[in-house]
């Protein structure tokens, strides 16, 4: 077992990573528990795979379970679904010092943990993810929120979990297409500071998408161990490193806001494209070569993810993308923060940008 500290002050806890870990939860998480039942939250996809063996898993341990089980999709993360979240855990009797859990991808992760942090002002809870996505990004570091009719992730908190328990047996239970939008956020971490990542996710890329255990179980440690050294040193954003794990979202948020944040494209696959066009523009801008963008593209849309625009058949302008960024969260004093890269693993945090070189730049792009 992988065992990852995430050294968050006065909130530290561990990443466990290793195959067989879902049918072991109850053992794992009994440590954490207070009482001898447990909350869990999951949706409808989640609870079809995976709700017998985990169920079991408590009940081994001497844990009867509670279960609310949520539509699967993006649209649960929503103002209603949040609402009966929490009045489920007040029903549950849940307390302050209780852990839930969160048992699914990055929708159940963020909705419940958002909802944890609300309850009696705040009651624990534990991540189990059990997307690619989840486990290598959103499990990871205390993010949780909704989305709104304003953009993605606008209301929320920053509240860590107690521990997360990653198991990369439970992708051979996701469609392929979700276990490629999870890969984009392994790329990710080699991007932002670690070329030799990137070039390892380049010779491994098709085998872990293709099942390898060994692949699947080494890209999400690499890429946990990546986030909690970013989160530790700046866990709410203030200094401006974290800032830095946003790389492609810009993009990728204004994109998916333009397709109703819907499974016309998949969270992962707008963070993919979104770092092809931040490779694209850093190279449009002189930032970057633009064989290194290319490059950056070439692995992208290779292993099947979109690299393209135009591929969206989207019915906007440029100026129209640009317009979602304004509600993006980084906004400070008027101005939107950009992640950029002067080259692969070189990704830095420009404060400069003018959005309608950005509108201008997305409107070449829909016709490439």
């Amino acid at each position: 077992m992988a065992v990852i500290p995430v050294a968050i002050a006065g909130a530290p806890y561990d990443v466990r990573i290793e195959t067989g870990l879902l049918e072991r939860a109850g053992e794992h998480c009994r440590p954490f528990l207070r009482k001898d039942r447990v909350a869990i939250v999951t949706d409808e996809n989640v609870a079809a795979s995976w709700r017998q063996k985990v169920e079991a898993s408590f009940s081994a341990v001497g844990v009867a379970s509670d279960w609310l089980i949520l539509p699967a999709g993006e649209g649960t993360k929503s103002w209603e679904q949040l609402a009966r979240v929490v009045d489920w855990l007040l029903a549950q009797e849940v307390e302050r010092k209780d852990n839930i859990i969160a048992l699914g991808g990055g929708v159940i992760g963020d909705l419940t943990g958002f909802a944890a942090s609300m309850v009696k002002r705040g009651c624990g809870f534990i991540q189990i993810p059990t997307t690619l996505l989840a486990q290598v990004d959103s499990s990871v570091g205390g993010k949780t929120a909704i989305n709104t009719a304003a953009g993605k992730n606008l209301v929320g908190a920053f509240h860590q979990p107690a521990l997360v328990l990653a198991d990369p047996l439970a992708l051979d239970t996701l469609p392929l297409r979700d276990t490629r939008a999870g890969y984009a956020e392994v790329i990710k971490y080699g991007l932002i500071d670690d070329a030799p990542f990137f070039e390892w996710c380049e010779a491994n890329g098709a085998k872990l998408l293709a099942g390898d255990s060994s692949a699947r179980e080494t890209a999400i440690a690499k890429s946990v161990a990546a986030k909690a050294r970013i989160v530790a040193a700046d866990e709410k954003e203030t200094a401006g490193i974290r800032a830095l794990l946003n790389l492609g979202h810009t993009f990728g948020h204004a994109l998916e806001a333009e397709t109703g944040f819907s499974d016309r494209l998949l969270h992962g696959e707008g963070v993919g494209l979104g770092m092809v066009l931040a490779a694209r523009f850093s190279a449009r801008q002189g930032l970057m070569s633009g064989q290194d963008a290319a490059r950056i593209g070439a692995h992208i849309g290779g292993i099947g993810l979109p690299a393209s625009i135009k591929a969206l058949g989207l019915d906007c302008n440029g100026r129209r993308l640009a317009g979602h960024m304004l509600h993006d969260k980084k906004m400070d004093a008027g101005t939107l923060p950009f992640l950029l890269m002067r080259g692969i693993g070189e990704t830095f945090l420009a404060k400069d940008v003018d959005l309608n070189e950005v509108a201008a730049f997305l409107d070449d792009e829909m016709t490439r």
